[in-house]
């Protein structure tokens, strides 16, 4: 059976729908950087979606090619995650999507190296005829959080941040949004044929302990 990291590492992709704190390992990433709202038909994010997935599984079926990558073992391609930000404000604004700034990613296993990443984003732009110049191999260091599964629409998460931030503050941590530590979402459900009321996001914010 190929390994999959929502079944494995259960902790980080399916938490309860009551928050918790956990800590979060660094791991490996394709990701690419952008800005805009991510619902904008044919804008930024759809084309970095796009990018992200030509790089995924040109490492998921290698093993099928010339070009054998050292550790490799089949897998299950993570789902789609995402960091969001926007200048000035400390939480996300959903009424303003068209100021988001944000890193869209897929974990990366770890036989992954810079340079097999390298390979994957050469091979996947030749075959695919794509610009994939914007890709990155990205590292995230998260740290300790607050995690919670949001189920539904993505405009009701406000909800779901309130619970999280009042859950932290009652064990003395409070919200630690910064450059490096970013407001996290995981996309376990394709909007596209799931229910509105019916998807699941996995949401973190980082935290740190009231002074």
């Amino acid at each position: 059976m190929p390994f999959d990291y929502k079944k494995e590492y259960k902790e980080f992709y399916l938490p309860p729908q009551k928050p918790q704190l956990l800590e979060v390992p660094p791991m490996n990433y394709v990701a690419v950087r952008g800005h805009g709202d991510p619902n904008a038909q044919d804008g930024e994010y759809q084309a970095a979606i796009g990018m992200l997935y030509a790089v995924a599984f040109t490492i998921k079926m290698s093993y099928k090619g010339t070009h054998q990558i050292p550790g490799y073992f089949e897998y299950v391609v993570p789902p789609l995650e995402g960091l969001w930000w926007q200048e000035g404000q400390s939480r996300v604004d959903y009424a303003h999507k068209e100021t988001f700034s944000w890193i869209a990613m897929i974990r990366l296993p770890e036989f992954v190296t810079k340079q097999e990443f390298d390979w994957a984003v050469a091979e996947a732009a030749a075959k695919k005829e794509l610009d994939l110049s914007k890709v990155e191999y990205f590292t995230y260091d998260e740290g300790l959080c607050v995690q919670c599964m949001h189920l539904g629409n993505y405009d009701t998460e406000p909800a779901t941040l309130n619970a999280m931030e009042q859950f932290a503050a009652e064990r003395h941590y409070k919200i630690d949004c910064t450059s490096a530590r970013l407001h996290h979402e995981i996309y376990l459900s394709d909007p596209r044929r799931t229910a509105p009321e019916k998807c699941k996001t996995v949401i973190r914010e980082p935290v740190c302990k009231v002074e």
